[in-house]
């Protein structure tokens, strides 16, 4: 997984807690304290898959387009992360026998794993996340 996924869902989770307004990349950007241009990146994607909008100019920025309560983590993690579970696998021996099929032996393994992750992540929503999130702030 990447960090990619984690300000897709910090961003729409932070619109959908802001609905109707508009937030700019910078802000935020401050409330996930990365880069702005990451965030930006982020946003773009968003925005071509249709989950947010958004309004140039000075007083623009991004609003949510879509029902938070239909916008699963599995949807994010498809987006962003898909297939980022798999390790990149060093140049192992080739003359070894591990060395020789170890990538090969796991490979199913990790597309088990991320089959497992991705099914877990259907089970919540972006507006469960803003939830947990007001809940978390109430305690």
């Amino acid at each position: 997984m990447n960090s990619e996924f984690v300000i897709a869902v910090h961003s729409l989770t932070y619109l959908a807690r802001s609905a109707g307004r508009l937030a700019s990349s910078d802000i935020i950007a401050t409330s996930v304290s990365v880069h702005p241009v990451r965030v930006r990146k982020v946003l773009s994607l968003l925005r071509k898959h249709g989950y947010i909008k958004s309004k140039e100019g000075a007083k623009g920025g991004f609003q949510l387009n879509c029902n938070p309560a239909e916008v699963t983590l599995e949807e994010m993690y498809r987006l962003t992360s898909e297939g980022s579970l798999k390790p990149k696998w060093p140049n192992p021996n080739p003359q070894c026998l591990i060395g020789a099929n170890i990538e090969k032996a796991m490979d199913g393994i990790f597309l088990a794993a991320e089959q497992q992750l991705e099914t877990y992540f259907r089970s919540f929503t972006i507006a469960d996340v803003l939830k947990k999130v007001e809940e978390k702030a109430g305690e």
